[in-house]
């Protein structure tokens, strides 16, 4: 686990007006995770497309385009709509839409007319229904044919079928072939060479398969690649579009499973100790609605907290052994990286931005929400 957990970067020196739980956020660190992820894209933040799905948060992504991050992708409607706000230049919804969300799309890319819309396909049917809409509608649209290079839930395996989607492409008077999307979910090695390894497998796997479709050879081949484990690798190739989504936020998981990536902590939970049961047994405020919990134990690491074991964890209530407990009394703050931030962030309406050890204002987490306008 990192060696931040040694110090207090994280304290408030006034907790009190705070009700827990809470999300607390950090903006000197989310701008030092931005400046590493440009700086690991050779300092063009053209070649980042990351995924916004983790904070939810129009001031977040006001903060990413500062920073020169234009270009984002979301798996909701909301979370495309508060980038577009937020002053995005493109916008990929990452997710194939069904008929319903197309129109929504085409709702949202109406009401700003200079965001460049993109969304991904892996099926003729889908193709299909977005030709006549589009034709429909009198509006265009990008579409980035999504690969599955592995991991099984999304995308089209490079082929045949992936030719004729092309094929009919061709025909699609509103519709423009953007590139080519992969989300490699499913390389999750804590070596660094192993991971690097199974990555340069399907890399290579596509090029060789591009080089033997005769419509593609010699043709540049725009690749939106990966997610944040696999971000170093995609980075290094000077081709490629890199997604990541959690390194903005980072948490314990990733650090936990990912120490090559330097990332800081910039979200913290904030709970406190609301009984104390019995001997070495303490209560905390931090239940199923405040910290993801779709994951085993740890579902949270505390920092200001030794926690022997996790003994039971319900709606409101995280119940934990420490040997530490004798030091934390009824009201006492505890403060916690969460395994997992982006379904944490979810739960969450707002966060607590934290300056010099002081909450110094809210962000609404907007997109927590399915729909806001469109």
């Amino acid at each position: 686990m990192s060696p931040e957990s040694s110090t207090n970067w994280y304290a408030l020196e006034e907790a009190d007006p705070i009700s827990s739980p809470a999300l607390l956020v950090y903006p000197d660190r989310i701008d030092a995770n931005l400046r590493l992820m440009i700086q690991m894209v050779g300092g063009d933040p053209n070649r980042l497309w990351p995924h916004i799905k983790t904070s939810k948060c129009q001031s977040i992504i006001e903060r990413m385009v500062a920073h020169g991050i234009r270009r984002f992708k979301g798996a909701t409607l909301a979370e495309l709509e508060i980038a577009a706000n937020a002053g995005a230049s493109d916008l990929l919804l990452a997710m194939q839409p069904h008929a319903s969300m197309a129109h929504r799309l085409l709702d949202l890319a109406s009401a700003h007319d200079s965001v460049q819309t993109h969304t991904l396909v892996d099926c003729m049917p889908s193709l299909q229904m977005l030709d006549q809409l589009t034709q429909k509608r009198h509006q265009s649209l990008t579409i980035w044919i999504d690969l599955d290079v592995g991991m099984h839930r999304t995308g089209i395996v490079p082929g045949p079928e992936v030719v004729s989607l092309l094929e009919a492409l061709d025909h699609c008077p509103k519709l423009r072939f953007g590139g080519w999307h992969a989300y490699d979910g499913h390389l999750h090695q804590p070596s660094v060479s192993e991971r690097q390894k199974a990555c340069q497998q399907w890399v290579q796997s596509l090029e060789s398969w591009w080089a033997g479709v005769p419509r593609l050879r010699d043709k540049p081949q725009p690749l939106i690649a990966g997610g944040t484990p696999t971000f170093p690798m995609h980075a290094a190739r000077p081709d490629s579009i890199c997604s990541p989504g959690t390194s903005v936020l980072w948490d314990a998981g990733y650090a936990s499973h990912f120490p090559d990536l330097e990332f800081q902590w910039a979200c913290v939970l904030m709970g406190r100790v609301v009984s104390k049961p019995a001997e070495g047994i303490l209560c905390l405020d931090l239940g199923h609605k405040s910290v993801a919990s779709e994951m085993p134990h740890p579902r949270l690491h505390c920092l200001n907290l030794k926690v022997d074991r996790f003994l039971g964890h319900s709606e409101e209530h995280l119940v934990v052994s420490s040997e530490e407990a004798h030091q934390k009394p009824v009201g006492a703050v505890i403060y916690a990286i969460p395994w997992h931030v982006c379904p944490t962030v979810a739960l969450h309406q707002e966060l607590y931005r934290v300056e010099s050890h002081r909450a110094s204002g809210k962000w609404p987490v907007e997109a927590r929400q399915r729909r806001l306008k469109y």
